[in-house]
């Protein structure tokens, strides 16, 4: 399929020719033949590994499909994500170091981002899914999230350039993908969603409760007017990869200027996927610690960041009181938001292998673990002031089976 301007998608066999006519990108792998893999796994997008010695790193390709890959041309969808993801890399180039991968340059007609080779790396849901342990990734990732916050917000910027970022970072059409199979669908009945079998029960509950409507529909809402920075957008295990003591955060494609605690809760809830396989897989009591601790890792990792780096905000009409209330109403926006990301991952379209691979039993228990975890959530965020106090619930929910 061709679109207008000379959008093509890529091939494995005319990547060589593509990169070919783009000499400052060839000579990254300089030899011949190119080795091309495409490894694209998700919805989206077309991703070319390519190496001139299958042995050794070479970059990797990125380039966004106009539609939504699972459905083919069914589900038409724009091609400018892969802008924004462009856009991302190169606001959190200045200040994310090793978290942000190496990013080699953008091309607007095909829609291709050119960014380092990560395959020595493992995307860290798979790594979970296998029961490793790699310290520090929790702590790399809360640090990560508080460098943006404070680096692109009105606490990091002129509030005239903020504003100019903020227009430039508006990304509709992946934002109404998040506003309805993640704030809404899950929520009623609706041709998109597909339940974990055998939890059904719990998921009429949940749209039955008019207190899970109020608390997702204030959360929606906080989604939708809540500009406050530059957030990645869609940072689950499956969007970071690691391994040597690193962890990177990759696919920011749903990037807007948003609230700060989405990252964080989407991060957190993922580490309850993690946390309920475990437990049903008889893990390790290391790897089920090491699971438990991404919450207050990460968690202590974004305040203290933030805290180190708030004496030098823009505007210092801020006090320090303010600060702590801010991180108090991110604390809530973010356990709210973990609380969204366990249900729609449960009941909604997209599901995550955590969970679905598992034998049907041990699935049904562990998806219904995740959602009584979101409703207390949801319905009584108050009640959990602190990381110790908040994965109690999924501990608790976890144990009872």
């Amino acid at each position: 399929m061709t679109t207008s301007g000379g959008y093509t998608p890529l091939t494995v066999e005319t990547v060589p020719a593509w990169l070919d006519a783009r000499p400052h990108l060839r000579a990254r792998v300089p030899g011949s033949p190119l080795h091309v893999r495409e490894v694209g796994d998700g919805n989206l997008n077309l991703v070319f590994i390519v190496r001139d010695d299958p042995d050794r790193p070479g970059i990797v390709l990125k380039q966004s499909l106009p539609w939504v890959r699972v459905f083919g041309k069914g589900w038409p969808l724009t091609v400018e994500r892969a802008r924004h993801e462009a856009d991302a890399y190169e606001a959190y180039r200045p200040f994310a170091g090793a978290t942000n991968p190496d990013y080699h340059g953008f091309d607007p007609v095909w829609y291709v981002l050119a960014m380092e080779d990560l395959a020595d790396l493992r995307i860290w849901r798979t790594a979970l899914n296998e029961g490793e342990i790699h310290p520090g990734a929790a702590g790399e990732i809360g640090t990560f999230i508080a460098r943006i916050a404070m680096r692109t917000s009105d606490f990091g910027l002129e509030p005239e350039v903020r504003k100019r970022q903020a227009a430039l970072a508006t990304n509709p059409e992946l934002c109404r993908i998040t506003e309805d199979l993640v704030l809404t669908d899950p929520y009623i009945e609706h041709e998109r969603n597909r339940a974990v079998p055998g939890v059904e029960p719990l998921i009429a509950g949940l749209r039955a409760d008019d207190r899970v409507r109020l608390a997702v529909a204030t959360l929606k809402h906080r989604f939708l007017t809540g500009a406050e920075a530059h957030i990645h957008g869609d940072l689950h295990t499956g969007s970071v990869m690691v391994g040597g003591g690193r962890a990177v955060a990759i696919d920011p494609e749903f990037a807007f200027y948003g609230p700060v605690g989405f990252d964080l809760g989407n991060l957190w809830a993922n580490a309850g996927f993690a946390a309920a396989r475990g437990a049903r897989l008889g893990r390790p009591e290391a790897f089920r610690a090491h699971v438990a601790a991404i919450l207050p890792e990460s968690w202590d990792a974004f305040t203290g960041e933030v805290r180190r780096l708030w004496p030098e905000r823009a505007d210092r009409f801020y006090p320090d009181a303010f600060l702590a209330a801010w991180l108090r109403r991110t604390w809530d926006d973010a356990l709210g938001y973990m609380a969204t990301e366990l249900v729609r991952r449960i009941a909604g379209f997209a599901h995550v292998s955590d969970i679905d691979s598992l034998p049907d039993a041990e699935r049904a228990s562990a998806a219904a673990a995740c959602l009584r975890s979101a409703r207390r959530l949801l319905v009584d965020r108050a009640g959990f002031p602190d990381p110790a106090a908040a994965w109690s619930v999924v501990a608790e929910e976890i144990a009872r089976g």
